[in-house]
Formats: structure tokens, C-alpha cells, sequence
């Protein structure tokens, strides 16, 4: 194929799908009734959207982060033009370094929090269209930083900060004494940034956090007798005594000491914004740690308190339980780290809905099956061990899972059987039965006179009732029927046994016993057999017609 003709189907194709792309709008169009002139008036023309502000301040949020980035830059034209005042030129410029200054130094590092809709927060109802930024300490009580949603002459509608905000700025810039921490490093190490972030705080983030975590391991050794008396309660006999502090608890203890020193040392506001969130995701990890460890240690103790004798085959169940508890504990935090940087997640759980039901349908056969081997777990219907009869199968169970489970037949082979048609089958478990059925018929031949009969169904009868392991209040023999070439005997009894083979052994001692009963009353157990008589007759009379 030469290149020629494909640029040839490409055009062809592109063709095509233009075309699909115009009937698809043109033919909702046409599907609608075409109104006459007096019945169609014009439709009003609807207002265009205002365009999307150049500097971002159409939210709450994009105000705030673009002016501390306009200020950072030194980008002296731009930052006025966040503050709602009638300054102009240098004044402006100045009263937006203040306002910078005052931020930078004293709003605390909540910067996620701030809404990132047109319509803002709405927090407080009596005032729509103001959005709280935070609130700093001042000598004269705390200040609120709050941004307000104006209208220009334009129409558009932009977030700015407030004039009442603006008014304390400069009281508040004079009480800040500006030190840095910069002048306690070098400049090879603060000047470059990665990412927005400073080279020394990606070392302290890489290098020094480690060595605290590993260093709160020293902490264990107080603590190491209370380790010791949970490990023995609770913990596996195989496993080692734990000499140091869960890690959960040292994450814990690790965002806490960085929550801490970050907001008390002398960092930028996005600096601190930076380490409040590193000691969140820290947080929220040792969270999610601390429900899996959790989890673990509600299975191990399930486990080894839920015998057979009570929930069954617990295990692959329970195993089942911790995974889904695990899956949905990490979905949490992950959800809460996209909540605390601002991301809503209700789109992400919009998208895990239809996503499960896509799965449910592709994977309807399989939770059938795991439905299943739940209600085969919680109802008792089988056990490990156990035997049965399925439909033409007979074995015992060897296996019971969440998907199927496994059957030895007498055969030594391994039927698997899903566990959604064990569910709905007519299962017979042979191994519960409290009795076993002890039910035969002898035949007798025809010369058996009546007291040889009265003589062998009493012998029976004595036999039965006498015996150890027969439930007397069952015992039952009955001369039942004249057949066709026996006298039937029907001897009905049940059998108290511990299993099916002492069952079989006690079986066999009573059929001898029948036997020799029978021997005994002088007669004998019939065969099938047939009797041919013949008339005597000459030739001439078989050779006369009928």
C-alpha cells in the first residue's frame, strides 16, 4: 500500500466522521415540529459568559495564591490589582507589599482550605460574598484577612481582598519584626528551588525526616513490658516480641514534631503551606496504618476464637473481610488527602459508583460464587470433613472457599463445584446423620412352613431388640409379601454408630447373625428360580388341533 493511499482513507475517513458528527446535530433538530411564523418567536439571545479573568481572580482561592505568587516574584504591576482600594500607583504598590509582608509572616497555613468556586465558600449566608482567608494575632486582637466578591464596570464579577482587611494592614506590618530563617542557611542551599520548594527543605524532607523516624524507635524501650503483655494476649505465638513502637505511631509522632516546628520557625507562608501539608499526607498515612494493623489483628483474633464448632470455615471469609475493610480504609485516606489539597472528591466517588457497577456486571458469576461460599460459611450447610452427596457426586469435603469448593469422591478424585450452585442445590450431608438405616428384606423359599416363619421373624426380632447399638423403639420385622418365587421378610431397624465404617462393621455382624437364624429354623433363603410343569399326553393328542 502506498503512502498515497493512505492519505486517501485518512481523508476518506475523516470525511466520514464529519459527516457522522453533522447529521447527529442535525437530526434532533429535524425529530422537532416546525412551528409557523406566528407560533415561533424569536428566542431571546442569552447573555455570553464573562471570560475567565487573566490572574485568576475568578475564586477565592486563585485570589490569595496569585498574589503571593505575583508578590514573590516582585511583580509590582500585578499585585495591586488584588486589592479592593481607590490607591493608585506607588501607594498601591506599597500597601500591597504590607499586605504581602503580613501573610507571609503571620496567616496561618491553611491555604487549602480556601474555596476554589466562583461562588466561594459561602460560609456565611448574611454575607455571600465573602470569603474568609484566615485570621492572624495582632496586638490588638486577632484580624481576620477575608476577600470580597466585587463587580466591575465590565460586568465580571472578581475576587479581591477587603477594604477592611486593608485598612489594618499597615498597623499590623509595623508590629512584624521580619527576620528569616535564611540568614541560618547558606545561600547554595536556599536559593535554588525544586518544584517551587527550596533545595535545603527537600534536604531536611529526604534526609532528616528518616533519621527522626528511626530515631523515635528509642523511644520503645520504656514501653517495651506493655509490648510484651499485648504481644502475649493478643499477638501470634510464631511471631517475635516487637521491640519498638508501632510505625503507625511513630508517623503519628513524626507529623505532629514537623507540624510543630514548621509553624514556629520563620518560613514563607508557602514554605509552611508545604510542611503543613507533607505532616497531613505523614497523618492521614499513620491513619490508615493503624485501622490495617487493626484489621490484622481483629482477624488473627477471630480466627483463633471462631472454631468449626461454631461459624464453620471462618477463614477464607474472614480473609475476605480484612481485604475488603483494607481496600476501603486506604479509598478513605485517599480520598481525605485529595479533600485536605482542595480536590472534591465527589467526583472521584460519582466515578467509583459507575465503576462498581461495571465491575458487578463483568464480575456477576464470580460474586455469585463468593455470595455463595458467605451464606455456605454463615448457614452451616457443610463443613470441612463432612460427607455428602451432591446430585451423582458422593465424597467428602476438602476444601470450602469464597469461589468454589472442593470434593473428594471414593474415587480419590477432586470435583470442584462453584460455590453459587452449592448454594441452590440439593446437597444430602451423609456424615451428620445421628442414626443409620439398618433396612433389608430376606426371602424365604415357598417350603417354608408358617411355624418356620414365626420361628425366623421372632429370631430377628430378638436379635434386634437385644442388640447394643439398635434403637429399640425402631425395631421392625414383618413377614411383608408372597413374591414371586420368595417369601419377603422386611426388617427395618436404625443403628447407632459413629461413623459410616462402624456402621458397615455392625451391619455385617447382624446380617450373619439373620443367616444363621435362618439356618437354624431348618429352612433356607430363596434364589430366583422357575418351575416348568409338564402334562403327561401322548404324540396323538399334542399333534390334535385346538
Amino acid at each position: 500500500m502506498t503512502r498515497s493511499t493512505r492519505l486517501a482513507r485518512r481523508r476518506r475517513r475523516l470525511v466520514l466522521c464529519s459527516l457522522l458528527v453533522a447529521l447527529l446535530g442535525v437530526v434532533p433538530l429535524r425529530a422537532q415540529p416546525r412551528a409557523s411564523p406566528a407560533q415561533a418567536p424569536p428566542a431571546p439571545a442569552t447573555p455570553a459568559a464573562p471570560a475567565q479573568d487573566a490572574l485568576g481572580r475568578d475564586t477565592p482561592r486563585g485570589t490569595v495564591m496569585g498574589f503571593i505568587e505575583a508578590a514573590r516574584r516582585g511583580n509590582n504591576e500585578a499585585t495591586p490589582l488584588y486589592l479592593d482600594t481607590a490607591l493608585k500607583g506607588q501607594a498601591a504598590v506599597e500597601l500591597a507589599h504590607k499586605l504581602f509582608v503580613v501573610l507571609d509572616n503571620r496567616l496561618p497555613a491553611r491555604l487549602n482550605e480556601l474555596s476554589d468556586r466562583p461562588e466561594g465558600s459561602l460560609a456565611n449566608p448574611l454575607k455571600p460574598d465573602q470569603d474568609l482567608v484566615g485570621t492572624i494575632a495582632t496586638v490588638n486582637g486577632p484580624l481576620e484577612i477575608t476577600v470580597e466578591r466585587v463587580t466591575r464596570f465590565n460586568g465580571g464579577r472578581l475576587w479581591l481582598f477587603s477594604r477592611k482587611t486593608l485598612q489594618s494592614i499597615p498597623d499590623v506590618y509595623g508590629e512584624i519584626d521580619v527576620l528569616s530563617i535564611d540568614r541560618y542557611v547558606p545561600a547554595f542551599l536556599g536559593k535554588p528551588r525544586i518544584a517551587g520548594v527550596r533545595l535545603f527543605e527537600w534536604l531536611v524532607l529526604l534526609l532528616l525526616v528518616p533519621l527522626i523516624y528511626k530515631g523515635l524507635g528509642l523511644l520503645s524501650r520504656p514501653l517495651r513490658p506493655v509490648m510484651t503483655a499485648w504481644h502475649r494476649r493478643y499477638g501470634e505465638v510464631d511471631q517475635p516480641v516487637p521491640v519498638r513502637l508501632p510505625g503507625f505511631i511513630r508517623l503519628l509522632v513524626l507529623a505532629l514534631a514537623i507540624r510543630w516546628t514548621f509553624n514556629n520557625l520563620e518560613l514563607p507562608l508557602l514554605e509552611r503551606q508545604f510542611w503543613a501539608g507533607v505532616s497531613a499526607v505523614i497523618a492521614i498515612a499513620s491513619v490508615v496504618w493503624m485501622f490495617v494493623l487493626l484489621n490484622a489483628i481483629g482477624e488473627t483474633y477471630l480466627r483463633r476464637h471462631a472454631g468449626r464448632s461454631s461459624f464453620g470455615e471462618v477463614t477464607p471469609l474472614l480473609r475476605l473481610s480484612r481485604r475488603v475493610a483494607d481496600v476501603f480504609v486506604i479509598s478513605v485516606g485517599g480520598l481525605g488527602v485529595l479533600r485536605y489539597f482542595g480536590f472534591d472528591p465527589t467526583a472521584a466517588l460519582a466515578g467509583l459508583g459507575i465503576g462498581g457497577i461495571a465491575v458487578a456486571l463483568a464480575a456477576q458469576k464470580t460474586l455469585e460464587n463468593v455470595v455463595g461460599g458467605v451464606s455456605l460459611i454463615f448457614d452451616k450447610a457443610v463443613q470441612v470433613g463432612d460427607t455428602l452427596k451432591l446430585n451423582d457426586t458422593v465424597g467428602t469435603v476438602d476444601f470450602i472457599g469464597l469461589r468454589s469448593t472442593r470434593i473428594r469422591t471414593l474415587d480419590r478424585t477432586i470435583v470442584t463445584v462453584p460455590n453459587g450452585q452449592m448454594a441452590t442445590a440439593n446437597i444430602e450431608t451423609l456424615s451428620v446423620r445421628d442414626k443409620f438405616w439398618f433396612h433389608h428384606f430376606v426371602g424365604l423359599t415357598y417350603q417354608t412352613s408358617s411355624a418356620q416363619m414365626r420361628a425366623v421373624i421372632d429370631g430377628i426380632d430378638s436379635l434386634l431388640t437385644s442388640h447394643s447399638n439398635i434403637d429399640r423403639q425402631s425395631v421392625r420385622a414383618r413377614f411383608l409379601r408372597l413374591g414371586a418365587f420368595s417369601l419377603d421378610i422386611e426388617i427395618f431397624a436404625y443403628v447407632f454408630a459413629r461413623d459410616w465404617d462402624s456402621f458397615l462393621a455392625i451391619q455385617q455382624e447382624l446380617l450373619l447373625r439373620v443367616m444363621e437364624i435362618v439356618e437354624q429354623s431348618g429352612t433356607a433363603i430363596a434364589f430366583p428360580s422357575q418351575t416348568l410343569h409338564v402334562a403327561d399326553a401322548n404324540s396323538a393328542d399334542l399333534l390334535k388341533p385346538l
